[in-house]
C-alpha cells in the first residue's frame, strides 16, 4: 500500500531498500520518522554506476550525525551480491550500452524484474530479522516508465510473499503518487533544508556515475534520464518557493 505522509509515534521495525540515490535517501528519512528501527538494504547487481555503492555510506553516515534524533533508530546495514542476476536481465545499467529506448517503448536502462527481485530479497532478509515493513523508492508519476515501478505491480508482489512466506508483509512506497518536484518537498518537509543539502551533496542517482559537477540539484551527467528528472523536479520546487509538502 501507498504510505501516509503524516508520521505518528515511532514503532516497530522497517527495511529500506536503499541504494543512496534521491529517492532512497528520502525514502530513509521518511522511515526513520516513522520506525523504532530502521536496517538498509542495497544491492550490487553490477551495476555500471557502482558510485552509488559508495553514496550509500556516506548518506548513511551523514543522517546519523547531522540527525541524532534518527541516529540511534538506524540500525545495521545489509548488501547482498547480486551480480549473477544483473548478468541475466541485461541492460544499459549493467553493459557497455547506450541510454535510448527500446523498441518495446522502454528505455533500454531497464532492467528486467529487477525491483521483484530486489524485494523477494528483501523480505527473505527481513523474514529472518523480524521485519514486517519493506520500504522502497518507487514511483508512477515522475519516472522512467519500468513497469515495475508500478503500485499495481507492487500489491500484486505484496501478496505473493505473504503467501509464499505465510507473513503479513507490508511493501511502503510514500514517493509513489509524487512528482519529483514534491519529492524534494518531501524531503524539507522531513529534514529542513539540511537534509536537502545532504541529498545534493552525498547522494547518487545518475546513470553514467559521474561525480565531477556538483549541480544545484546534485552530482551527475546532466543527461541521463534520471539527472533529467532530477534537475526537472528541483528546478520545479525552487521556482514554487522551496516549501515543505503539505500532507
Amino acid at each position: 500500500m501507498s504510505a501516509s505522509l503524516t508520521p505518528s509515534a515511532p514503532s516497530g521495525a522497517a527495511l529500506v531498500l536503499f541504494s543512496g540515490g534521491q529517492d532512497s535517501s528520502v525514502c530513509l528519512a521518511w522511515a526513520l520518522e516513522r520506525y523504532a528501527r530502521v536496517e538498509t538494504l542495497g544491492f550490487d547487481y553490477g551495476q555500471r554506476h557502482s558510485v552509488e555503492m559508495e553514496a550509500r555510506q556516506a548518506v548513511r553516515h551523514q543522517v546519523a550525525a547531522r540527525f541524532p534524533h534518527w541516529a540511534d533508530r538506524l540500525g545495521e546495514d545489509h548488501v547482498l551480491d547480486i551480480r549473477s542476476f544483473g548478468a541475466v536481465a541485461q541492460s544499459a545499467l549493467t553493459a557497455d550500452r547506450a541510454i535510448e529506448m527500446t523498441e518495446r517503448g522502454l528505455p533500454s536502462t531497464f532492467v528486467p524484474g529487477r525491483n521483484l527481485v530486489f524485494l523477494i530479497y528483501a523480505a527473505a532478509l527481513a523474514d529472518r530479522r523480524g521485519i514486517d515493513a519493506l520500504v522502497g523508492g518507487m514511483c508512477e508519476t515522475d519516472f522512467s516508465g519500468y513497469p515495475d515501478c508500478r503500485r499495481d505491480t507492487l500489491d500484486a508482489m505484496q501478496s505473493a510473499m505473504n503467501l509464499g512466506m505465510d507473513r503479513n508483509f507490508s511493501v511502503e512506497t510514500p514517493l509513489m503518487h509524487l512528482t519529483k518536484a514534491q519529492t524534494w518537498a518531501l524531503a524539507k518537509q522531513l529534514g529542513g533544508e539540511d537534509l536537502v543539502d545532504l541529498i545534493v551533496v552525498e547522494s547518487h542517482t545518475c546513470y553514467q556515475g559521474e561525480r565531477g559537477e556538483l549541480h544545484p540539484w546534485g552530482h551527475g551527467c546532466g543527461e541521463c534520464p534520471a539527472c533529467e528528472l532530477r534537475e526537472k523536479g528541483y528546478a520545479e520546487w525552487d521556482a514554487a518557493g522551496r516549501e515543505a509538502l503539505v500532507s
